[in-house]
């Protein structure tokens, strides 16, 4: 398909990559293309938003994807990188398409109130900084998988940055800042009230 321009887009890739019993990561990602760091960043994100989250293992193995989509960015790669093993990693096609049809509600209603604004936010070099973001939200995703519910809380923010950046809407971007930062937030009173 022609480059995602939309939450929509990326819908109708992975629903394109249904196509057996079985989807690797290497079926979306030629859905999605190999030049786009932000549709690609919003595969794993959006996934993880929906219930998928719950599933033992998902979480982690979501955050390396994302961890290595950011690097990609990061270090200004031509086209996105994936290790062999990691494109190899599989889902039931039952579960995505689930997921799919569980975000198309949202995905509508956030595509009809997107547009370009403050779009600087969304250009370099201010892009990298949710690139950095979104790495280090990556990075301690693993310790968070046995929390219900809180993955999917900080790849929503995740998934605002991506969209943004990928429809130069600022505001998005801005959203989802406040997301993650109230996110993290919350994890550093939880930690507190823990250890105290």
């Amino acid at each position: 398909m022609d480059e995602p321009r939309s939450l929509g887009d990326i819908l109708t890739a992975l629903r394109n990559a249904c196509h057996s019993d079985s989807v690797s990561i290497g079926d979306v990602l030629d859905e999605i293309g190999h030049r786009s760091f932000a549709p690609t960043l919003l595969v794993p994100a959006l996934i993880l938003v929906s219930p998928v989250s719950g599933i033992p293992g998902a979480p982690t193995l979501g955050s390396i994807l994302i961890a290595v989509i950011a690097i990609n960015a990061l270090v200004g790669a031509d086209h996105l990188w994936v290790p062999q093993f990691i494109q190899r990693w599989h889902m039931p096609q039952k579960r995505l398409a689930q997921a799919v049809k569980w975000l198309e509600k949202p995905a509508a209603w956030v595509d009809a109130r997107t547009e370009q604004r403050i779009t600087m936010l969304a250009k370099r070099p201010l892009r990298s900084i949710a690139f950095i973001v979104t790495l280090a939200v990556a990075c301690i995703m693993p310790f968070l998988e046995v929390l219900p519910l809180v993955t999917s809380v900080a790849c929503f923010g995740i998934s605002l940055l991506a969209l943004g950046i990928m429809v130069r809407d600022g505001f998005l971007m801005l959203a989802g800042y406040a997301m993650i930062s109230a996110f993290a937030v919350a994890i550093v009173m939880f930690v507190g009230q823990v250890s105290g």
